[in-house]
């Protein structure tokens, strides 16, 4: 009689792989974050992908649903809402992920579009990468017409990627894949995209990642990081893959070949991560690419999905604002 399947990789008790293969997800979470209630931003759910039966969030300001407002308004922008999760975990209904959108939504006067999208160790990279292009795509549907209410006084010519985390790398992959002017998707327009604190990866450590260590990621975080990438990376790969490092070696020559739109990448100045978004801001530029690269001073990673609604968070969205102010035209 054989021995029973042991636990071979935990992440964070909400994921466990088992020495047999399979995959237990804890349903039952204590989050830390609350979800808030902005009476001011409406909200329901769409399936966008049938094959592999996935959903997204749609947010809406209330007053957009209202004739009076509507009148004279200029049509609300779409912004789409990756959230992290190490490619393994969350979901576009756990708190930090609502509340981000919530605030994107009221803030910026948008229609904000959250995707969920096949997590790993079930499927690994570039499935996460497959599902943003096809929710981006399911977009052009609603363009065609016929599609959501939601979308009557949407302007398609005005979409921007948000991306948080690893949802920031999904981001990048997204706009390599559609290139400048969303070639294909019709009157769907991406006009650029957004990083927050990019998860990326690489086999080298960074100053950065030496420490000190930040309130919401140590060293052994970034083992946990490691774990992440072991678990989504496709077997056999490391960290210095495409999918993990866009700016290694292995990816660079490749990549200078590519159009893209303009990338805005933000990063708390404390953050363990922050010298590969600044490694990736300035290589992209090296390139030709157009790209912003801001700090925010004493921050860490997180600190705008733990709390959107901080003094700090209202700086940011500030910042996102103007870049889609400067890229709407």
């Amino acid at each position: 009689m054989g021995s029973l399947p042991e636990v071979v990789e935990d992440c964070m008790g909400v994921l466990q792989l088992f020495s047999d293969g399979t995959v237990f997800r804890h349903q039952n979470i204590h989050f830390p974050t609350q979800p808030v209630h902005d009476q001011s931003v409406l909200h329901k759910d769409c399936l966008f992908s049938e094959p592999h039966d996935l959903r997204l969030r749609l947010y809406k300001p209330a007053s957009a649903l209202n004739d009076d407002h509507r009148r004279g308004r200029r049509r609300l922008p779409v912004i789409f809402y990756f959230r992290g999760g190490g490619f393994c975990v969350g979901s576009r209904d756990w708190p930090s992920c609502h509340n981000c959108c919530q605030r994107l939504s009221s803030a910026l006067d948008a229609v904000v579009v959250a995707p969920d999208y096949r997590m790993a160790p079930e499927d690994r990279l570039p499935a996460a990468m497959d599902d943003g292009v096809a929710a981006v795509t399911w977009l052009q549907s609603q363009a065609a017409g016929g599609g959501d209410e939601w979308f009557g006084d949407v302007d398609f010519d005005r979409v921007f990627v948000v991306g948080d985390s690893s949802g920031g790398n999904i981001a990048h992959h997204v706009a390599v894949r559609l290139g400048t002017g969303s070639l294909g998707l019709g009157p769907v327009r991406v006009r650029g995209y957004v990083l927050l604190a990019p998860f990326f990866g690489g086999v080298s450590r960074t100053e950065s990642e030496e420490g000190p260590r930040e309130e919401m990621m140590s060293l052994e975080d970034l083992d946990r990081n490691r774990r992440f990438w072991r678990l989504s990376l496709p077997v056999g790969e490391d960290r210095d893959h495409p999918l993990a490092n866009p700016v290694g070696a292995a990816s660079c020559k490749k990549l200078e070949k590519v159009d893209m739109d303009p990338i805005l990448v933000i990063v708390g100045e404390r953050e363990l991560l922050r010298d590969r978004s600044h490694d990736y801001a300035t290589k992209l530029a090296e390139m030709g690419k157009k790209v912003e690269y801001v700090e925010i001073k004493g921050k860490q990673h997180g600190f705008f999905t733990n709390d959107p609604y901080s003094e700090t968070s209202h700086e940011l969205v500030d910042v996102i604002n103007r870049f889609i102010l400067d890229n709407s035209s």
